[in-house]
């Protein structure tokens, strides 16, 4: 009865209209290959795949709780959320990744986020929240501002600092640019002048739009700072955010002059950088209400004037309903219109395994795989799913890969599912797709579609 009870709520959710979306965009459109029975058993140690095959696992040398990966000259860089650092990997071989390096900021920084081009490694330096919050479950980490609930601060870096890998398997830092705060959540960088950075400073609610010029790549220098209404606490701005909501940056993309906003239960912006030193807004838009939030990733598709948009999901077993991935229509910067959602995977019971929903998306960087039709999103438990969107109202799931159960749990908190977390991905223009987990080391998969 409840495995019934839980499908009667995907069911319920992938039959809603919100905002003009068709139902049909709602989740109906999952892969009708994954409706079968041999989905209902245990994952094994190479996941299920549908057009992706499973080449080789790298538990990082011991550190498997890996974030944010990216790739150089051959190698592969991994951000921890729990490792303090960053552990860099030979993957001439990728059947074979041979840890190489272990970079660390120090105990307690945490170093999960990270920007490679240029043979240059802009990385996020911050304070290992986790380690300094007593959090009862994953929902105390995502509802709760961090600088007003560090429970046990220690000492740590707060800012970017800059690093030289043109020999890959080191990481020299050649400059560091403080920002007091709680530090760096995420950075957009792909080469050129300035870096696009949600970092929170001392003085504000939660994250910002932090804009830093790289001319001078070993004195960086911050030229701007934008935030939404309320959050400049120092100045005397009053919050309107309910209680368990925040509204905080959590990552920018920018295509062209015009920049991409995922501002967690406050919505998605659109701004003008022009002139980066005076960032303009031109538009803002929220679905959280009546859905629930979270919004992580902007990734923008501008020969198309689309974005897709990652709402994260940040709680298990569904217990905030399902969370989606939005594609808007974006050709009036001053009025995005959300016109369909990528289907909701539905070929196993997901609600009730954990955390199951969108993290990331691959964000078709220069030198990586490219594409304005096929997505390649991250979906906790439900691991990669790949979509075709080359009909944007009506999104297809052409692809997917399940991923197995972690060796061992890294997440410290309390209450937490023992789960895959599938967290991000890389995707090489060759198909080669490296994907971390929360808990669960570094995938490489091959697309085959």
């Amino acid at each position: 009865m409840e495995n019934l009870n839980r499908r009667d709520h995907l069911k319920q959710w992938g039959g809603m209209l919100a905002g003009g979306i068709a139902a049909s965009t709602l989740g109906v459109n999952s892969v009708a290959h994954a409706q079968t029975s041999s989905m209902s058993g245990p994952v094994p140690p190479k996941g299920i795949g549908y057009k992706i095959n499973h080449l080789s696992y790298s538990d990082l040398g011991g550190r498997p709780d890996s974030v944010q990966v990216m790739k150089n000259k051959g190698h592969i860089y991994v951000g921890h959320m729990h490792s303090d650092g960053v552990t860099i990997l030979d993957a001439a071989n990728p059947k074979d990744l041979k840890p190489v390096n272990f970079f660390t900021a120090g105990q307690y920084t945490r170093t999960h986020h990270l920007q490679v081009a240029e043979n240059l490694l802009l990385l996020a330096n911050g304070a290992n929240i986790v380690a300094m919050q007593s959090y009862n479950d994953m929902r105390g980490y995502f509802e709760n501002n961090p600088a007003d609930t560090l429970t046990n601060r220690k000492k740590f870096r707060s800012g970017l600092s800059i690093h030289d890998i043109s020999n890959p398997t080191e990481m020299r830092e050649i400059a560091f640019l403080e920002m007091p705060g709680i530090g760096i959540n995420r950075l957009w960088w792909v080469g050129g002048r300035y870096a696009y950075i949600a970092a929170h400073l001392d003085g504000f609610t939660d994250t910002l739009l932090v804009t830093v010029d790289l001319q001078n790549i070993t004195k960086p220098e911050i030229v701007s700072k934008w935030w939404m209404p309320g959050m400049n606490r120092a100045a005397g701005e009053v919050s309107k955010m309910p209680k368990g909501k925040r509204m905080a940056l959590h990552h920018m993309i920018t295509a062209g002059n015009r920049g991409y906003g995922a501002w967690r239960d406050g919505g998605f912006t659109i701004h003008d950088l022009s002139d980066p030193a005076a960032p303009k807004l031109l538009s803002h838009i929220n679905w959280a209400p009546p859905f629930p939030g979270g919004t992580h990733t902007p990734l923008p598709l501008p020969k198309r004037g689309l974005c897709v948009v990652a709402d994260e999901a940040n709680a298990e077993k569904c217990a905030k309903g399902i969370f989606h991935t939005f594609v808007l229509d974006v050709r009036v910067s001053e009025n995005p219109v959300p016109i369909s959602t990528l289907p909701t995977p539905k070929d196993r019971d997901y609600c009730g395994l954990g955390t199951f929903g969108p993290h990331n998306l691959h964000e078709n960087r220069p030198g990586s795989f490219q594409s304005e039709e096929m997505i390649f999103a991250t979906y906790n438990n439900a691991g990669v799913r790949v979509f075709d969107i080359s009909n944007a109202f009506e999104p297809k799931e052409v692809a997917y890969w399940v991923p197995p159960l972690p060796q061992k749990m890294m997440d410290p908190r309390p209450n937490i599912a023992f789960a895959a977390k599938t967290c991000d991905a890389y995707v090489t223009p060759e198909g080669l797709m490296y994907v971390t987990d929360w808990n669960g080391g570094l995938h490489v998969l091959e697309y085959k579609g």
